[in-house]
C-alpha cells in the first residue's frame, strides 16, 4: 500500500507472566458468574524487573531492530503515551530514543490523555509526515503502561494488563493505510478514573461504561460528518475497539449496531461474531493495555480474522478524562504477513503462568515501580526464568535493576 501514510510495523509486548482468570476470580472469592461478562481468559501480569520503559523498549526493539541503518536514520519523530509516567519532567521516550541507538536529530515526547493517547500521538505523527516538509520520515509510536490495580479494585482486576504496542508510522504503510481525514473526535471533562498517586488507580465504573459508550456513539456521528456515504453495515469490513474488557467492546457494538443499522438481536449476534470478534482474540489474554489496547485489538484482528484482498477497519479510541476517535484505515492480506514476522501470538503462549499466591507476592513490589525512590535494587536473576522462556530467546530484552540517585537504571538480558 505504498503511496499512503499508515503503519509501517505493529508490535506488542506483554511482559512475560500472565494469570489465569478463573484463578484470579477463585483467589478473591469473586462470584465466577461474571466471567462470561468480562469474557476474559487470562491477563499479563508484570514482574519488578519490568516498568512502562522496559514495557516501551521491548515492543519497539523488535520493529527498530528489522529496519535497514538508512530506514533507522530517518526516524524524526517519537512519542510514548503513557498513564504510567516515571518522572514529572523527564520523559519516558528519551530512555526509549537512548536504548534503541536512534538519531540524536529527532522529535522526543510523552503524551497523555488516558487510553486515548497512543491515537492522538498516532494522528499527530501521520499530519507530520503526509505534510511532506520531510519527505521519507518515518515516526515511532509507543503505548506502554504498567497495572496498578489490586484487590480494591474489585472486578477491574482481572480486566487490567501491562505492556506496551508500538508502531512504526511512514510511507509505506504495510500493516494500515490511514484514510487521512476519515475521523471523528469527541470529548469532555469527566471523573471516571484517575491515577491521583503512583501506586493507585480509581475508578467508577458505571461512569466509565456511560461515557465510553456516549464517546463512540458521537464520535462516530462526527466521522460520518466528515465522511460521505457512511454505512456502518457496509463500509467497514472489520472493527476494532479500545477493549478495556472484551464484554464492554460487544456492548458498545451492540449498541451501535442498534441506533445505526436498528438490527434485530440474530443480525447484532452474528455481525460481532464476523466482524468484531476476531479484534478480540489477544486482549481476552492480555487485559487492558490502555492507549495501546486498540492496537493488539488490531494486531488480533490481522492475525485472526478471515479476511481476503482488501479491507476496511474502523478504528474506536477511548480514554478516560474523556477523549475518543473513530477512524479507519485498509488493511490486506500484506498486514498479516507484515506482523508474522514478529510471532505476537508466539509470545503471548509463551508467558509462565502463576499461580494466585505468586501474584499476590508480586504485588507489593510491583506496586513499588513508579514511586519516586531515590535509591533501589532489583535482582533481575531471580526473574531470569521468565526472562528466558520467550521463543525469540536469542533477541536481548531490557530489564529494570533499579534506581540510583533517583535516576532507573537498566540492563539488556
Amino acid at each position: 500500500m505504498t503511496g499512503r501514510i499508515g503503519i509501517e510495523a505493529l508490535n506488542v509486548h506483554a511482559g512475560f507472566a500472565q494469570l489465569s482468570t478463573a484463578e484470579l476470580f477463585e483467589g478473591r472469592g469473586l462470584d465466577r458468574e461474571r466471567i462470561g461478562h468480562l469474557m476474559m481468559r487470562a491477563r499479563s501480569i508484570a514482574l519488578p524487573c519490568e516498568d512502562p520503559i522496559t514495557n516501551a523498549v521491548n515492543a519497539a526493539a523488535p520493529i527498530v531492530n528489522r529496519l535497514a541503518p538508512q530506514d533507522k536514520e530517518r526516524i524524526e519523530l517519537i512519542l510514548a503515551s503513557s498513564e504510567s509516567g516515571v518522572d514529572f519532567s523527564k520523559s519516558i521516550t528519551s530512555y526509549v530514543h537512548e536504548f534503541m541507538g536512534l538519531s540524536r536529530k529527532c522529535r522526543v515526547m510523552e503524551v497523555k490523555q488516558a487510553c486515548y493517547a497512543a491515537t492522538g500521538a498516532l494522528q499527530i505523527a501521520a499530519g507530520y509526515l503526509a505534510s511532506g516538509v520531510s519527505p521519507g520520515a518515518k515516526a515511532l509510536v509507543i503505548a506502554t503502561d504498567v497495572s496498578m490495580v489490586d484487590a480494591r479494585a474489585g472486578y477491574a482486576e482481572p480486566a487490567t494488563g501491562t505492556g506496551a504496542s508500538a508502531m512504526l508510522l511512514g510511507d509505506d504503510p504495510r500493516v494500515l493505510a490511514l484514510d487521512l481525514g476519515a475521523f471523528g473526535a469527541h470529548a469532555y471533562e469527566t471523573m471516571d478514573s484517575a491515577r491521583p498517586m503512583p501506586d493507585h488507580d480509581i475508578a467508577d465504573v458505571d461512569g466509565s461504561l456511560f461515557a465510553y459508550l456516549d464517546c463512540l456513539s458521537n464520535s462516530f456521528a462526527d466521522y460520518c460528518g466528515k465522511v460521505s456515504d457512511v454505512d456502518l453495515r457496509t463500509t467497514f469490513d472489520q472493527l476494532a475497539l479500545h477493549t478495556p474488557f472484551a464484554g464492554l467492546v460487544k456492548a458498545a457494538h451492540r449498541k451501535l449496531m442498534r441506533e445505526q443499522a436498528r438490527a434485530t438481536p440474530d443480525a447484532v449476534e452474528a455481525d460481532f461474531a464476523a466482524r468484531v470478534s476476531p479484534s478480540l482474540v489477544y486482549p481476552s489474554q492480555v487485559g487492558n493495555l490502555c492507549s495501546g489496547s486498540v492496537y493488539l485489538a488490531l494486531a488480533s484482528l490481522i492475525d485472526n480474522a478471515p479476511y481476503r484482498g482488501t479491507a476496511r477497519v474502523g478504528l474506536f479510541s477511548y480514554g478516560s478524562g474523556c477523549a475518543s476517535e473513530f477512524f479507519s484505515g485498509l488493511i490486506d492480506e500484506g498486514s498479516r504477513a507484515a506482523l508474522a514476522e514478529l510471532d505476537i501470538a508466539g509470545r503471548l503462549n509463551a508467558r509462565i503462568p502463576l499461580s494466585f499466591a505468586e501474584y499476590t507476592e508480586l504485588l507489593a513490589e510491583n506496586s513499588r515501580c513508579l514511586v519516586p525512590i531515590e535509591n533501589r535494587k532489583i535482582e533481575v536473576e531471580r526473574y531470569r526464568r521468565f526472562l528466558d522462556a520467550r521463543p525469540d530467546g536469542r533477541e536481548p530484552v531490557l530489564a529494570y535493576r533499579g534506581t540510583e540517585g533517583y535516576h532507573r537504571t537498566y540492563e539488556w538480558v
